[in-house]
């Protein structure tokens, strides 16, 4: 069952991720804990709107939300961010290895051609 339960909170996650406002969402809470006003106001689209995002965010475990007197609250929760990145592991290692091949590649590459497009030495005569 913890198997599946890593595998939703994923999917909800990558969900959440895959919009630019939400993305940017998370990147305000970085700074720290904010009011939902104050994160409606740091965007162009309506309150509403920031509305639904949070509360996909929220859907997700990706911000934590609580109340203060009358002012919601929101805190990012990196937690979930975790899933991703071990699922992107894999994704780092096939590049990494690519990238190191790439580079072993050009170098050879660039090793041939300058042994073959410098002009030949001369060579000293053993006439003296």
């Amino acid at each position: 069952m913890r198997h599946r339960s890593v595998t939703y909170l994923r999917e909800a996650a990558f969900h959440a991720l895959a919009d630019p406002t939400r993305r940017a969402v998370l990147d305000l809470l970085r700074g720290g804990t904010r009011p939902a006003g104050e994160i409606a106001r740091a965007f162009p689209v309506s309150r509403p709107a920031i509305s639904k995002h949070l509360r996909i965010l929220r859907s997700a475990h990706l911000v934590e939300e609580r109340r203060e007197g009358r002012h919601r609250m929101y805190q990012l929760n990196p937690e979930p961010l975790k899933s991703v990145d071990q699922w992107l592991e894999h994704y780092r290692a096939f590049w990494s290895v690519s990238l190191n091949n790439l580079k072993a590649f050009v170098e050879a590459e660039y090793e041939k051609e300058t042994r073959t497009s410098a002009p030949p030495r001369k060579l000293n005569s053993l006439k003296h």
